[in-house]
């Protein structure tokens, strides 16, 4: 089955965002700053946070994914006012450094879910679908690359093929018993994967906001890169998903990994 020349494009542009998730460069284009300050400017002892921090941010979304995530008759995302609520958390969060990611950060992630949410729905899926609120939890682990990562192993369709089994467990655990546990093994196995990867992202926006000089205003800077960032991973997978829903997994997957 042949692609339209528009579902092609769509296509084209999806993979453009999706191979190439690097925030860490998109924050030193705006911000001026070497990176590698921001990470010499970090406390050693966050880096045995972050992980912690990232899973319980996770968790505070997926509940939130369960309870709150609904259908409406929009279409049309809302990704400027998503901008504007998670800046001010920056925002808020610049003033107090480091030790406010604890509570910043799953007011953020909540918010940036929000915003996923708008576009997956705004690419045709239902809200309402289980297996749509977990493709939106999902999006947060495309959104990061460590420098040892083979790039042959996280590519986008790598990276969900190793999420599948996690993401079929936890849809099949919740139907069931519902999210009430959050200590159970399938959705911590499903948020430890996930957050392995977000937890890079977490650590370059961290790593920005250490930086003495960023403050209140410079936090409102990176919040609106930080979901930016996520906004174009959504999209990006949205689109794909909408496309395999027409064409098929095995040809959309084909025809995506001979785009050069």
């Amino acid at each position: 089955m042949n692609l339209t020349d528009k579902d092609f494009e769509d296509l084209k542009y999806a993979k453009a965002i999706l191979e190439n998730p690097s925030l860490a460069i998109r924050m030193l284009n705006v911000l001026g700053i070497p990176f590698s300050k921001g990470l010499m400017a970090l406390p050693e002892k966050w880096y045995g946070h972050i992980q912690k921090i990232t899973e319980t941010a996770l968790h505070t979304a997926l509940d939130a994914a369960m309870v709150t995530m609904s259908d409406k008759v929009e279409k049309k995302s809302s990704e400027i006012l998503h901008k504007v609520i998670v800046a001010a958390s920056g925002g808020a969060g610049g003033l107090f450094g480091l030790p406010a990611l604890s509570i910043e950060l799953p007011i953020s992630t909540t918010i940036m879910l929000r915003s996923i949410a708008d576009i997956a729905r705004s690419e045709g899926e239902s809200i309402n679908d289980l297996e749509t609120k977990l493709a939106c939890i999902e999006v947060f682990a495309f959104g990061g690359r460590s420098q040892s990562d083979d790039e042959s192993e996280v590519g986008y369709y790598a990276m969900r093929a190793a999420l599948t089994k996690a993401i079929s467990d936890a849809a099949k655990y919740i139907a069931e018993k519902g999210i009430a546990e959050k200590g159970a093994p399938i959705l911590v196995r499903l948020i430890a994967m996930i957050a392995s990867r977000f937890g890079v992202v977490v650590s370059e926006k961290l790593a920005a906001s250490a930086i003495p000089i960023v403050g209140a205003a410079g936090g409102v800077v990176i919040n609106t890169i930080f979901i930016d960032h996520f906004q174009g991973m959504a999209r990006g997978h949205f689109i794909i998903r909408r496309l395999e829903r027409i064409y098929g997994k095995e040809c959309i997957e084909f025809e995506y990994k001979n785009i050069n």
